[in-house]
This record gives structure tokens, C-alpha cells and sequence, in this order.
């Protein structure tokens, strides 16, 4: 039936309240910052340039192209500077932020199924972040050392959710069809977008987001342990 399945991760596979980690991120951010950039100005511009990727549609610019080319002139920092920084914040002290998740034991065994037999397994997160802080955010959940097909990051990707493109490049850098793929997440906006392309989507509903109040149009939907008995009958093992 499905031979790619694309998991979201915040919410999806790491069980959170994306408002709660959005303010821990901030604080912790902040603190790091406070000597360089006053905070309130700091979390703006983050802000700000996040927005930014998610409305690119320049395919010739990375997502931390865009970031970075926004964010850097409005602090009067350069890259070069800030960069080094924010990795220590995100191999150091990013670290803390777990405090708020809550552990996902079906994750791992689900996901080592899946890839045991055959299928490829995407981190399909929105790539706002840079490489280090999702592969932090898979660690919490016991998972960052799995061989992804793919882990969507700012500096492999373009476009971001909920734009159609985003979903165009993950086919395009697997060489896949829409009917062979399953979007897993749970994010109404973000995640069943997917659907327009044909990709079937399965949303999780432990943490559910619809900050828009859509309307829910989805293949499958259920708990992440609905998921996990769904994903065992789909592949028959």
C-alpha cells in the first residue's frame, strides 16, 4: 500500500504542547543572547525571520539562506559571529528544553519496524530549525540514530509547511509518487495540506493543532497508538 511514510515530529512523535516549548525555546534563547541582543528584540526577529522561510517560494535559496539573510541585518551582527553561537545553544543548552516533552516508547519500535522491513521512513518537521536542533529533538524521544531516508532541515530544504512546495521537494528529493507516500502528523494546516498532492495523511490527535480552526480532511486519524496498531496491520508484521 505505502512504501514511504513521512512522519511530523513535534507533537507527532515527540509528545509536546508546541505553546509550552515555543516559550521554553524563547526563554532559553534568550538567556543565551542577553549579553549580545536585547531579548525582546531578539525573539522578534527570530520571529520575523522564521515567517520569512515559511513564506519563500525561492527555489534558488535555502531556508537558512532566507533566515540568515534577514536575520543577520536586523540584529547588526554578522553570520560569522551569531552561527557559532546559536550551534552551542542548540549542542548545549537546547538540551534542557526536554524537561517539557513527555517520553514516546511506541516511536522507536514503531519506526524500527517500518525500516527493518524495507519501507523508508522521512522526518518530514517543518525546516525551520538547523540539523543539530532536530536531530536533538529525535534524541528525546530515543530515535536519532535511525537511517532516515530524510530529515527535512533549513539547510536542505527551501520551503516550509503548509506550502505545497515543501511537500513537491520532499517527492522530488526521493524520487517518489504521491500514492506511494503516508503523511503522518498533527497539525491540521501543516500536515493534511499534504493531501492536495494526492499524498494520503494519517493525523494524530494525542496533541492536536488547528490554530485555524479548519476544516479536518484526513485519510485516517486516531492516537499515536492508533497509529502504531494501523502502521503493524499495514505492513503485515
Amino acid at each position: 500500500m505505502f512504501t514511504i511514510f513521512l512522519f511530523d515530529l513535534d507533537g507527532t512523535l515527540v509528545p509536546m504542547d508546541m505553546e509550552h516549548f515555543m516559550n521554553e525555546y524563547f526563554q532559553a534563547v534568550s538567556c543565551k543572547f542577553a549579553h549580545l541582543i536585547e531579548p525582546k528584540k531578539l525573539i522578534k526577529e527570530i520571529f520575523e525571520g522564521t515567517m520569512m522561510m515559511i513564506n519563500n517560494l525561492n527555489p534558488r535559496q535555502t531556508n537558512k539562506e532566507v533566515f540568515w539573510s534577514y536575520f543577520a541585518p536586523r540584529i547588526g551582527i554578522p553570520p560569522e559571529v551569531l552561527v557559532p553561537l546559536f550551534d552551542e545553544f542548540y549542542n548545549n543548552d537546547f538540551t534542557n528544553i526536554k524537561r517539557i516533552t513527555q517520553p514516546n516508547p511506541l516511536a522507536r519500535p514503531m519506526l524500527e519496524r517500518l525500516i527493518k522491513n524495507g519501507y523508508q521512513v522521512v522526518i518530514a518537521t517543518n525546516p525551520v530549525f538547523p540539523e543539530n536542533a532536530i536531530r536533538e529533538r529525535l534524541n528525546w524521544v530515543e530515535i536519532g540514530d535511525l537511517p532516515y531516508a530524510l530529515v527535512t532541515t533549513y539547510e536542505n530544504m527551501h520551503f516550509c509547511k503548509p506550502k505545497i512546495e515543501y511537500y513537491e521537494e520532499v517527492l522530488s528529493n526521493l524520487n517518489a509518487r504521491p500514492e506511494e507516500c503516508l503523511m503522518i502528523g498533527n497539525d491540521v494546516e501543516e500536515d493534511l495540506v499534504a493531501r492536495k498532492l494526492g499524498i494520503k495523511t494519517f493525523l494524530v490527535e494525542d496533541w492536536l493543532l488547528n490554530a485555524k480552526n479548519l476544516p479536518i480532511e484526513t485519510d485516517y486519524r486516531g492516537s499515536f497508538k492508533d497509529l502504531a496498531e494501523f502502521l503493524k496491520q499495514a505492513i503485515n508484521c
